[in-house]
């Protein structure tokens, strides 16, 4: 199918998210999904790395005062270019175990909102950490491609992609962005949505996993039909006292929680289809609207979406790893994508 090169390149793709990193090697498909988290400690002004990916994440929030766990990714883009590149460096070994291998070509998907200087930081890190070529896609494309979408006909599709940071919505056609807008807004969002909601309205402090475990267990973006759903209980610190409580949250005050980020995300599709051609509008009438990324699994967001937007909204198969399978085939069909791959050389 690719050929013999093909097969034993060791090309890459790799979807680096805030939240997780997904690398795609040609041939093979999808072998490293890590959260994009890594463990540092600083000795004489140096940072020396101690764990990435499931281990650091373990970490977060938990750390003595003498290491650091961070995500060195924030709204799709770098954050901290040092951290970042380490990280990079390990996920690429990781994957390519046998040092024999040239170097690979590596195609990696950005936001579409994404800077000249933030897709230069990308590049350099990916250059950096082994690299034969670097070169960028944009992520509503990737995550197009990854969805299935029919985006090489001269008909409109509509993508919602929901990633850590970042909501890209994007209207395609004949494979390239009629439309994009990229929106700060996403699964971390979200979580803030609930840790700020949980201290006003429950005097409860609760870290970062715990909101994040009560969004992907009982997350929703609509009222529940009986005004209460599903209960969960949960752990964090009493801010009255000080003192451990334990407290249980409904999906009815997880849906008033996650009610702004949601609201951002059906206004940022409204935006789109006001901004999108009318004959592609009208393909999009006719197709409805592909959501793909983690946030797409929020409980009831395609009916949220669907109430708003009048709208058939669809969820992707394997809505996680769109972005990822979407930037692998990218590699594979470099040829009919090349209008939209940046390589810079």
């Amino acid at each position: 199918m690719f050929g013999l090169s093909g097969l034993f390149s060791s090309d890459m793709a790799i979807d680096l998210g805030t939240a997780n990193t997904l690398v795609y090697v040609r041939g093979k498909g999808i072998i490293l999904n890590e959260p994009s988290v890594v463990a540092y400690q600083v000795k004489d002004g140096q940072k020396k790395a101690l764990a990435f990916g499931e281990d650091a994440k373990l970490m977060l929030g938990r750390t003595p005062g003498s290491i650091q766990a961070i995500r060195p990714m924030r709204d799709g883009v770098i954050a901290d270019f040092d951290v970042a590149e380490e990280m990079i460096k390990h996920f690429i070994r990781k994957v390519h175990k046998r040092t024999t291998f040239s170097k690979p070509k590596i195609l990696v998907c950005v936001p579409h909102g994404a800077t000249p200087v933030e897709k230069r930081a990308i590049r350099q890190s990916v250059l950096s950490a082994g690299a034969r070529r670097a070169g960028l896609i944009a992520e509503p494309i990737a995550a197009a491609i990854g969805a299935g979408m029919p985006i090489t006909d001269p008909t409109g599709s509509m993508v919602v992609d929901i990633g850590g940071g970042t909501t890209e919505v994007a209207v395609l056609s004949l494979a390239d962005i009629v439309y994009a807008r990229s929106v700060r807004v996403g699964g971390d969002r979200m979580d803030e949505g609930i840790i700020s909601y949980l201290r006003r309205q429950h005097n409860l402090l609760v870290g970062e996993a715990t909101a994040e475990r009560i969004k992907t267990t009982i997350g929703t973006a609509r009222m529940p039909d009986n005004g209460r759903g599903a209960v969960m209980s949960i752990r964090g610190r009493d801010l009255l006292n000080g003192v451990p409580k334990e407290t249980e949250i409904n999906q009815a005050q997880v849906a008033e929680a996650l009610s702004e980020p949601v609201q951002q995300i059906c206004e940022s599709v409204m935006n789109a289809l006001e901004a999108t051609p009318p004959d592609l509008a009208a393909d999009i009438v006719d197709r409805g609207v592909m959501l793909t990324g983690g946030g797409a699994l929020l409980g009831d967001l395609d009916l949220a979406l669907r109430e708003q937007t009048g709208l058939a909204i669809s969820v992707a198969d394997e809505s996680l790893n769109c972005v990822a399978l979407g930037t692998g085939k990218s590699l594979e069909y470099e040829k009919q994508l090349a209008h939209v791959i940046d390589y810079e050389s």
